[in-house]
């Protein structure tokens, strides 16, 4: 009887133990960089900067919360080059973090919390709490600042603290070219 006792015992340790182990080393849920379980709507009008520019580095989730990784992706942009907001929302942020100007809107309409758009490195001509609509000029390309080896902006999206490939708010005629263009017949 003694030795059931104590087979019980240590089997309920055993499993508080695995248990407990698993919930320390799983990350939250609100830190999930995938963003799997959040659908993106393809709400975007323009690109924040040029027509189509070069995607230098594309999205690439890590593997865990604080693994290695590309959490939003890098567009070539001349320095003094405009940026735009590629949809319409309110500024969350314009100012510095670590030595970068950094620009975010978060996007209306996308639900709570909002997505929210990060531009670096950018020289804000915005103000906290200004509203913006799409294609509006957010500020300017800054001079240093970037992390790419040639000039970019690095364009990140988010939704509270899931990371999410910001690409995915382009619509695919966006993506791939532009619209159709009609073209008159010839007879």
């Amino acid at each position: 009887m003694r030795a059931k006792r104590c087979v019980r015992a240590c089997t309920r340790l055993v499993l508080l133990l695995v248990f407990t182990v698993t919930a320390l080393l799983s990350p939250p849920a609100s830190l999930s960089l995938t963003g799997t379980d959040a659908p993106v709507p393809a709400l975007g009008r323009t690109w924040p900067v040029g027509l189509r520019p070069p995607v230098l580095r594309g999205w690439e989730p890590p593997a865990t919360v604080y693994g290695p990784g590309h959490r939003g992706v890098d567009l070539a942009a001349e320095p003094g080059a405009p940026v735009r907001a590629v949809a319409a929302g309110r500024v969350s942020f314009a100012g510095r973090v670590a030595g970068k100007g950094v620009v975010s809107v978060d996007l209306t309409g996308t639900g709570d919390p909002a997505l929210r758009t990060t531009y670096e490195p950018v020289t804000a001509s915005v103000e906290e709490g200004e509203e913006v609509e799409p294609g509006e000029v957010i500020g300017t390309v800054a001079a240093t600042g970037s992390h790419c080896t040639a000039p970019c902006v690095h364009w990140g999206l988010r939704r509270g603290g899931t990371y999410l490939n910001p690409l995915s708010l382009l619509p695919p005629w966006l993506l791939n070219g532009g619209p159709s263009r009609l073209l008159p017949v010839l007879t």
